[in-house]
């Protein structure tokens, strides 16, 4: 599970690892390619190709142009040569690695490539040290908390739940003296302060799963609750006792009233040799839309985190998730497939909060039909950008090549 720690850093980051994907022209998408599908060619790359001292020279000299090397000229030349193949390994492996990582598009990727992205609706849970009023940790107690939303829109409900626990984990008698959620607003613009009393409660009722267990949970609804109009963080803070000292337990949320657009139904298709789910939506505000579904195969194992991340006008739209041939291939998945816990959001750049959410389609989302694995490409992934980066690491590598081969061409005939 995810700690509420990173989640704030991606708060503030404007999320998932990902702006610059979310801004990136129709058809980008976040990266799962790793550091060596996103990096350019290198123009230190091309830099080392010129032997050190001699850049921009011709090469090795002409064979019989020069007299034998001396041991001291041998010794120096075999050093020259080590340093060229080294330098060939590595060319060739920088090729190989981006040609591997980015054989799949970056909107249709092995679901093992993004473990924090298997299950997205586990509650975030965070375990801490009981602080007093003064900010001084407690000894001997901890709180442990989860909430199982941290983005909210329209007339979502968030669930938090808050339990005591000793150094050795067992729980602890708590007792939750009052708690209150209220607006964290951006200290540039003057806007009138939020709260609300939030009820935290262990007797099995509402957001509590079984009364007496020592677990105290509460819900907040701020479409319910006062915050309707609002934009912004919903700070949660609950005032807890437990071995007789006190303390504060705190959650954050980000709150946008709007639902930008909602979900119609699915279709697939097999088209250029992959597999594609297309989501059907009523879009109410135009712009960026960012959408992330995952496959399972048959038996529920995690296959394929696919992605979608274009601009859309009003109305009727599909957002195209594509499961692509090659992955299929190479993975050989049970079928049939099986999309689950979709999630969607409509990027608001410029602004905090930075999206408004779709509703969750949590679960089973679409059953594909089965098919045979012949009926799906093998084909790498090709695009302009990714074949300009390949021929260029591997105009590096031959160079190389060349430089090691007359260097051991040099060497003999040196001997």
């Amino acid at each position: 599970m995810a700690s509420r720690a990173w989640i704030a850093a991606g708060l503030a980051a404007a999320a998932v690892g990902g702006a610059w994907w979310w801004l990136a022209g129709d058809g980008a998408s976040a990266g799962g390619a790793g550091a060596a599908a996103s990096a350019a060619p290198s123009s230190a790359m091309a830099s080392t190709l010129a032997t050190p001292g001699q850049a921009g020279a011709s090469g090795p000299p002409t064979p019989g142009a020069q007299a034998p090397l001396s041991a001291a000229g041998q010794q120096a030349q075999a050093e020259k040569l080590r340093l060229w193949q080294a330098r060939y390994e590595r060319a060739e492996q920088v090729y190989a690695s981006y040609r591997d990582a980015t054989r799949y598009p970056h909107e249709s990727r092995p679901l093992a490539d993004h473990p924090d992205q298997v299950r997205p609706f586990d509650p975030v849970t965070e375990e801490t040290p009981l602080r007093d009023a003064k900010g001084d940790v407690v000894k001997g107690v901890r709180l442990r908390t989860t909430q199982d939303r941290v983005f909210l829109s329209g007339t979502d409900v968030a669930r938090f739940s808050i339990e005591a626990l000793n150094e050795e984990g067992q729980r602890l008698p708590l007792i939750v003296r009052g708690a209150a959620a209220q607006s964290v607003p951006d200290t540039r613009t003057p806007v009138p302060l939020i709260q609300t009393d939030l009820a935290f409660a262990d007797n099995g009722t509402g957001a509590d799963a079984l009364a007496g267990d020592g677990v105290h949970s509460a819900l907040l609804s701020p479409a319910q609750q006062g915050f309707g109009q609002y934009d912004g963080t919903i700070r949660i803070l609950a005032q807890v006792a437990a071995q007789g000292r006190q303390g504060v337990a705190h959650f954050d949320v980000v709150y946008a009233p709007a639902v930008p657009a909602t979900w119609h139904g699915v279709r697939e298709a097999v088209e250029g040799g992959s597999l594609h789910f297309y989501l059907k939506a009523q879009v109410r505000t135009a712009g960026r839309y960012v959408v992330s579904g995952r496959v399972d195969d048959a038996q529920g194992k995690p296959f394929a985190l696919v992605q979608f991340n274009q601009e859309l006008g009003s109305g009727e739209q599909e957002m195209r998730l594509q499961v692509f041939g090659a992955l299929i291939r190479d993975k050989a998945p049970a079928f049939p497939l099986r999309l689950r816990d979709v999630e969607g959001f409509l990027l608001i750049p410029d602004r905090f909060p930075d999206r408004a959410l779709m509703p969750r389609w949590a679960g089973l989302v679409h059953q594909s039909v089965s098919y045979p694995l012949a009926r799906f490409s093998s084909d790498e992934w090709s695009s302009e950008e990714r074949d300009r980066y390949l021929a260029e690491y591997a105009r590096d590598a031959e160079a190389a090549r060349r430089e090691v081969d007359a260097l051991t061409r040099r060497s003999i005939e040196a001997k």
